[in-house]
């Protein structure tokens, strides 16, 4: 996986446009919804309505960096109710649902195909590209306004890579695979890290050892030192050997 351009700034991947976006009612919900969270720090991904068991109004968004945790849900979910509830997109009672786009993500930015180039994706046209409307295989990168895909779903006559235009795709979403969990884990844990060590919470690194001056000096063990007298009981046994004194001498 590919990261966006490091030279762009929030403000820039905030303002970044949808190109794959929703039709119908979803699309109202769109206009509403859109600038509440970029002037929050969120970039809207996708808008889902369902009619099972009543009327769901899903809003996936995220951050810049791609991250979403529990509490920017609930402060969405706050932010945008009382802005719906005025605005009244919908004709009938629905459950608003705030939640991340999800490991198997849908792709509706340029920078949302070029960070996961390598990846495997299924994608439905809502203009159908040579007259077939559903591909799937691996991102192999942007060119221009299109996006290069290497099918793994060929057939006899069929070619091998496709380049569609990224405005003509209805939807594009990631195929959960073994190398996206991973990837997905890895990102995981350095947001983890880094939400900690903004907190404060990140334990801090085991500092080095210290080397004092005395003990760069004295690198060799010491001796033990001799006994006190050792010298002058040995003088005084040899002068006694001698004659020249008694042996109790210097004791």
């Amino acid at each position: 996986m590919t990261e966006p351009n490091p030279g762009s700034t929030d403000a820039e991947l905030l303002a970044e446009p949808r190109l794959v976006v929703e039709p119908g009612v979803a699309a109202r919900v769109s206009a509403i919804a859109g600038p509440v969270l970029e002037g929050m720090g969120y970039r809207l991904v996708r808008i889902r309505i369902s009619g099972e068991a009543g009327c769901t109004v899903q809003i996936m968004a995220e951050r810049p960096d791609g991250s979403m945790q529990l509490e920017d849900c609930e402060a969405i979910s706050r932010a945008l109710s009382p802005v719906l509830d005025v605005a009244d997109p919908i004709d009938r009672a629905y459950r608003l649902e705030i939640s991340s786009p999800g490991i198997d993500r849908p792709l509706v930015r340029r920078t949302d195909f070029e960070r996961y180039t390598g990846h495997l994706v299924r994608i439905e046209m809502a203009v159908a590209h040579e007259g077939r409307k559903r591909f799937r295989g691996t991102l192999a990168g942007v060119e221009g306004d299109r996006v290069r895909i290497k099918r793994d779903d060929v057939k006899a006559g069929d070619e091998a890579e496709v380049l569609l235009v990224m405005e003509d795709i209805g939807d594009a979403r990631l195929v959960l695979t073994d190398e996206l969990i991973a990837e997905s884990m890895r990102r995981g844990k350095a947001e983890a890290r880094e939400m900690r060590r903004n907190l404060g919470l990140e334990p801090p690194q085991a500092p080095h050892a210290k080397i004092s001056e005395k003990t760069t000096k004295n690198t060799k063990p010491k001796k033990k030192p001799a006994p006190k007298n050792t010298k002058q009981h040995r003088l005084a046994a040899e002068r006694a050997r001698r004659g020249e004194i008694e042996p109790d001498e210097g004791d």
